[in-house]
């Protein structure tokens, strides 16, 4: 009776045991959410929305885009950072995601969340920032504009995905290289400043190229210059800012994070995931459209490049120092 007894326990308390383990292994058994933390039209959704359709259909499981903007993408970092680490809500960050949180103590505030927070899944994609301006504006090339500024310091706008946001470091980057004083306006993200700069609200943006590039083609915005270290391939006729004389360097880049108590097993589910995502014929095809480059590293080389990206745009955010938040 007491054998039987002690034996139906030993075996309930084993199959207790293994229940968390055949969980795991089911991952995911519902829709998982992937939070962007910038409203749509900004380079984080383009690349956004087919990593999460194509990593949906290899899980077998729909991943939901979700954009929770606000505060330069601190508001959606933030929300995903609290998740709980279950494998059901991961983030497509910006490499501004590193130096918010140090911006934040620059302006006098607790940050919203801390960079160990987060876990690296993968690198997605990484495209240098260009310069753009209306259509049928005044400025035809990058020394109208610098013309202009040093003119009349001050009083050439631009727009931004927000206050320390990846498109307001790019362009304080090249204000400083350029030696002008531009005024920032933010905005919620790089849709709404994109929509402000086609409204003819503001003078010039930062934006990634899968953002402008269908408007450049159009003839609605023109590129005056790119900060990678070369011309784009797919704007071959707009000079870079090395070629123009600016020591003036900035790679938007777009990355998978989950909350840093993850499970190693359920973060193994996504790494896969997401490198088979990077692999496949129908995301190729749906990044080619937007023309933004795959530059696909896994979690582990995905953090030595985050680490050292992160000391740059932090000497970068700390030169700007304290800025009024418009």
């Amino acid at each position: 009776m007491h054998v039987t007894r002690r034996m139906t326990v030993g075996a309930s308390l084993l199959l207790l045991a293994t229940l968390p383990a055949l969980a795991q292994d089911a991952y995911p058994t519902r829709p998982i959410q992937m939070i962007v933390p910038f409203p749509p039209g900004g380079v984080a959704d383009i690349t956004g929305r087919p990593t999460a359709m194509v990593m949906g259909q290899l899980l077998k499981q729909s991943v939901v885009v979700v954009n929770k903007s606000g505060a330069g993408g601190s508001v959606g970092i933030a929300q995903a950072a609290r998740a709980t680490p279950d494998g059901y809500t991961i983030l497509m960050a910006l490499s501004s995601i590193s130096v918010l949180p140090i911006a934040d103590r620059l302006q006098g505030r607790p940050p919203a969340y801390e960079l160990d927070q987060l876990a690296p899944i993968a690198l997605i994609s990484a495209d240098p920032t260009v310069l753009v301006v209306k259509g049928d504006g005044p400025y035809r090339a990058l020394k109208d504009l610098v013309e202009a500024a040093k003119a009349k310091p001050g009083t050439i706008n631009y727009g931004s995905s927000g206050v320390y946001g990846t498109l307001h470091v790019a362009m304080e980057i090249f204000a400083g290289a350029a030696d002008i004083e531009l005024f920032h306006i933010p905005y919620q993200g790089g849709g709404p400043a994109v929509a402000a700069l086609l409204g003819g609200q503001i003078d010039a943006l930062a934006s990634g190229p899968s953002a402008a590039i269908g408007q450049i083609k159009a003839g609605k915005m023109r590129a005056l210059a790119v900060w990678g270290d070369k011309r784009l391939a797919s704007l071959p006729d707009v000079p870079s800012m090395k070629e123009l004389g600016y020591d003036a360097t900035f790679y938007i880049w777009s990355g998978l994070f989950a909350p840093s108590a993850t499970p190693p097993a359920i973060m193994t589910v996504l790494r896969d995931a997401a490198r088979r995502t990077a692999d496949d014929t129908q995301f190729k095809d749906a990044m080619a459209k937007v023309e933004t480059p795959i530059a696909y590293l896994d979690a582990p080389e995905f953090k030595v490049f985050l680490d050292r990206d992160a000391k740059r745009l932090a000497a970068a955010v700390e030169r700007i120092g304290k800025v009024p938040e418009n």
